[in-house]
């Protein structure tokens, strides 16, 4: 059964620092894209960062600079180090792991910032 597992989510003050990670299970053999998205109440589901099994990464415009996403191909694991936190990045984070014929999501994991 293919699992991909969310951890690291919390409050924290504006100007802080929180750390996502996300294991997938080894069922999955071939993972290419891994990524981190993350939805607001009222909101849409939105891309936050993306890294190829080729190392290339992508994030959206408003945490550039903040955000890094780094992945472990050895462990199937794909981290979110998020710094300079901003109330507007409170949302549900969602991981996302992708083989060449499926995505698959985690359950999502709560990061609110505080003012």
């Amino acid at each position: 059964q293919v699992q991909v597992r969310e951890s690291g989510g919390g409050l924290v003050q504006a100007g802080g620092s929180l750390k996502l990670s996300c294991a997938a299970s080894r069922s999955i053999l071939k993972v290419n894209r891994m990524g981190w998205y993350r939805q607001a109440p009222g909101k849409q589901r939105e891309l936050v960062a993306s890294i190829t099994s080729g190392g290339s990464t992508n994030y959206a415009e408003s945490v550039k600079g903040r955000f890094t996403i780094s992945r472990n191909d050895a462990k199937n694991t794909v981290d979110l180090q998020m710094i300079g936190l901003k109330p507007e990045d409170t949302a549900v984070y969602y991981c996302l792991v992708s083989d060449p014929w499926h995505d698959y999501w985690g359950q999502g994991t709560q990061v609110s910032v505080s003012s």
